[in-house]
Order: C-alpha cells, then structure tokens, then sequence
C-alpha cells in the first residue's frame, strides 16, 4: 500500500511555512489524541501518521530531501523511515511540548500511566566517498565515539540494577496533577514531575561508574550502507546509532553527511560525467582510437576521420545512477584538437605547403553546431 503524501496528510500546500505545518500537526494531533479517543485503533494511527508527517516536514534538511526525493529518499532517515511505525513514547518524547498543557503537559494521557522517555542526543558524521563508491553504492564501517549504555549497571543508573523505587510525588506516572477551583468550576492541570524529571523513578542507590546517568563514553563500530547515487551535501540517518539515552531511553540518531572526492580526470555534472580529452590534429583528420577513463574503468571509443574540435561524444549509461532509481546518467567526452605551439622547420614547410589547399580551409557550410548547444541538448 502506497505511503500518503505528508502535506496531504497534515492538510497543507507544499510551500507552506512552519508556524502552519505546526499549527496544522497540532490540529491533528489534538484531534486524534489517545485521551480523546479510547480504544480507537483508527484515530491512533492518524495520530501516529501525523506525527511523522511532521517529524519530516518540521525539519529543514529532511523536508528539503523529502520534496527532492519523496518516499523513497526517506528510507533509513528518521520520520520517513519510521514507516508508520512511531510508538507513542516515540511521539510524545520528541513532540510532547507541542501539546501545551491540553494532555498533562504533553508527556502523556491526563488519567493514565505515561511516562517521559528519554531521548539520547543525534550524532553528526561525515563519510567521504570516491566517484567509483558513489556510482556503486557501498558499504562502510566507521568508529564513532559516543555516549554508550554503562555496562556497569547496563544503563539503569543504578548501583546492582535493583535500587529503583515508584517516585512518591507522581506515584509513577510522571505527572503531577492539580485540581483548582475557578469561577468556572473545578480545573484540572497536569506537568511533568519536577522531582523525577516525568520518569516516574527515582534511583536511591547511584551507580558509581556513570554517576547515576547510565550512560558513559565508549566506541562502537557502525556498519553504513550508502546506497549509489548519493551526492556532495546528502544527508543520511542511521536510526538508534547516536548517543545513548539516560536510564535506557531511546537512542537519538546517526547522521551521516556525504563528501564526495574529486576524481583526477573526471567531472560529475548530476547524473552524467563529463570527460575532456585532446587529440592532435593528425589524428582529428585521419581518425584514431583512443582510451579514455570512466567510473568502470577504462575503455577504448573510435574517433572518426574529420572530427571537429569541440565534438561532444557519448558514452550512454556510463555516468551516475539516480538515487531514486529512475535510470543512469551518460558520460560526455569533449573531444578538442591540439594546436602545436613549437614547429620545426620541416613541420613548418609540411603545413605552408597544405595551407593553400582547399580541403584544409574552413568549410562554414559543413560546421558542426555549437558546443553550447550541443550540452544543452544533453542536459535536458
């Protein structure tokens, strides 16, 4: 079943600002929260598709990626790539506080048991990749240095993993509750416990190695597969790979930015690669092969007798997959025609003497078309 579209989904146009998109996913929110809606499965999955509707749309760089790419640019990234499958933890850790105090301050329900989740930091990351990598997609491993689980008390914070206890001020629930009366009659208002930070639990014995956090540095060696086609500036994410969470949270995110290096003889222009190669005039007006460089390797192409500088040859499929899979690019070899600039006396007489000769002046009648409008062509 195909995905909806995410301004669809939050009810606004493509160009929309963020005071709208967030007054929008906050319409919906409200709209198809829990509270107001017990035990409908229905409303509960409007309520999770919003959320990531707005997880994407509320982000620069993943909305910017999401109108470029759609769906299928989202996949592995954070919100598109959740797939629908967001938990309610999910949902009110990271957006909790665009609920005001409608829902107990936004962590949870008013009457129910919810408590706040932690959420460990996102990780940034760049990975540089050659043109050969890009054209082929590739795997790699890199070591990161982050906040890992304690493996001391394995993240709980707790010397033993036993000395947790039911916070008295929230019994639990990670919201304190007070009732006032009003004019109006009995008002009820619902915020995040100050004394466990809307845990719910307080630790009475600390873990002496992470100081009760349940989080220390360490190293972890992450595996990244980076599909073909990315380019300079894509940013990837690698769900659950960032920091550690305090007390066995969520993990954040690892993001992943690509930096392409610059290959020694060819040029990447999107898709296509563009190539540049002299032939001397001899071999312009006889015709010769040649070997030329591409992301495959080398290969051999024919250079046909009477070829005019600033021929434009083409390699079809030689060039950069499209990352959404709609085809590959070509390579482009500008072919141009060396001018010696030192002659000797007898290449000096060989060409006096071919001067007046009329298949060596310019013929404007058979003159190829130009080489800007020849890229033109190719590039639409």
């Amino acid at each position: 079943m195909a995905k909806k579209d995410y301004y669809e989904i939050l009810g606004v146009s493509r160009n929309a600002g963020e005071p709208e998109i967030k007054k929008a996913y906050r319409q919906m929110a409200l709209k198809f929260h829990p509270d107001k809606n017990p035990d409908d499965k229905q409303a509960e999955e409007r309520f999770k598709e919003a959320a990531e509707a707005y997880e994407v749309l509320s982000n620069s760089e993943k909305r910017a990626r999401y109108d470029q790419y759609g769906h299928e640019g989202m996949k592995g990234m954070p919100g598109g790539g959740y797939g629908g499958g967001m938990s309610m933890d999910d949902i009110f850790s990271q957006f909790g506080d665009i609920f005001g105090g409608a829902f107990g301050g936004g962590f949870g329900f008013t009457g129910g048991n919810r408590r706040r989740v932690n959420k460990g930091t996102n990780l940034r990351v760049k990975v540089r990749l050659t043109l050969e990598e890009i054209a082929k997609g590739v795997e790699k491993k890199i070591k990161v240095n982050k906040l890992v689980s304690c493996s001391t008390c394995h993240g709980t914070g707790a010397a033993g993993g036993s000395s947790h206890s039911t916070c008295q001020h929230c019994h639990g629930t990670g919201q304190i509750t007070r009732v006032t009366n009003t004019f109006l009659g009995q008002m009820q208002t619902s915020s995040t416990c100050p004394y466990c930070n809307g845990e719910g639990q307080t630790i009475t014995n600390k873990c002496t190695t992470c100081a009760g956090s349940g989080t220390a540095r360490g190293e972890e060696v992450i595996s990244l597969n980076i599909p073909a086609g990315v380019s300079e500036g894509i940013q990837l994410s690698v769900g659950g790979k960032g920091n550690a969470a305090p007390r066995g949270g969520i993990p954040g995110d690892l993001i992943v930015q690509i930096e392409e290096i610059p290959h020694d003889d060819l040029i990447r222009e999107g898709v296509n690669i563009l190539y540049e190669h002299y032939i001397s005039f001899p071999e312009a007006a006889l015709g010769t092969s040649i070997e030329i460089p591409t992301i495959e390797g080398k290969v051999r192409i024919k250079i046909e007798p009477g070829t005019q500088g600033g021929k434009v040859l083409r390699l079809k499929g030689k060039g950069i997959p499209s990352l959404n899979g709609y085809g590959r690019g070509d390579q482009l070899i500008n072919i141009n025609v060396w001018t010696p600039r030192n002659l000797s006396r007898q290449e000096t007489e060989t060409l006096e003497n071919l001067m007046n000769s009329e298949n060596f002046k310019p013929n404007p009648g058979s003159k190829d078309r130009s080489f800007f409008d020849r890229m033109k062509e190719y590039f639409q």
